[in-house]
This record gives structure tokens, sequence and C-alpha cells, in this order.
């Protein structure tokens, strides 16, 4: 799981850096069978309270949605959430997922996913259908 969080943050980050203005850039090859359309690629880092102001330590969230075509077009999305607390027992958890999604009109998608999570003893594999408001 490390290797692909450090594969998807190296992405974001060469991504960001030969990017205007911190956006990623669409590119489609001159054949038009290719292509990689971002549409939100999101760092956000957090200091987590509960509802009574305890601290709760910090969180790092990864959000990374593109769209790409490889003869048709799909949509990868990643979510990752990491939390470090220094103050409690439990000194760090995590929650990553990984989906593809097809979309079969304005409205209705396929979509396939795979959660990594501490909260889970394995990863979870989903498979299910979208609907767009």
């Amino acid at each position: 799981m490390r290797k692909l969080v450090s594969l998807v943050c190296v992405f974001l980050l060469v991504g960001l850096s030969s990017a205007k203005a911190g956006i990623i850039p669409s590119w489609e090859s001159s054949s038009k069978k290719f292509g990689f359309y971002p549409i939100t690629n999101e760092l956000s880092v957090y200091r987590s309270l509960d509802d009574s102001g305890h601290d709760r330590g910090n969180t790092l969230q990864i959000i990374s949605i593109n769209s790409f075509k490889l003869f048709t077009e799909f949509t990868f999305e990643f979510t990752a959430d990491f939390n470090h607390n220094y103050t409690s027992g439990l000194t760090h958890d995590h929650y990553v997922e990984i989906g593809l999604v097809k979309h079969l009109s304005n409205f209705f998608s396929l979509n396939v996913q795979r959660v990594i999570s501490k909260f889970e003893p394995k990863p979870i594999s989903q498979f299910g259908v979208r609907l767009s408001f």
C-alpha cells in the first residue's frame, strides 16, 4: 500500500510541478484514442478536533479524480486519509479508496472500488452502480 500511495503522490507532484498555477494540464493523442483529463487533485492537511474540542491529531488527505481515455472514457478516483494522533493510544490509522468508473450515460455509471483501511482486517472490493443527479 505504501508503494501505491507513494506512486500517486509522485504523480501529483510531477503533474503539479509541470503545470501552470497548480493545474495539471489535459492531453490527448492525435489519434483521439488516448487522453488524460484532470477533474480534481487536492492535498489537504487538517488539525482534527472532536465535538467536545479535544485534540484528535492531524490528518493528511489526498484526493485525485481524473478522467482518462483508453479507447473509451473512464474516471479514476483515489482518496486517501492518513491520521496521526500524538495524545491518545491510537498513533496511526488510514483509509485508502481506489476506484474505476465507467460512465454509461449522464446519469448512470458502473463502479469498481478497492478499499484498504486499518479498520478492516483485509482489503475490500466493491462493485456497484452510481446514479448522478
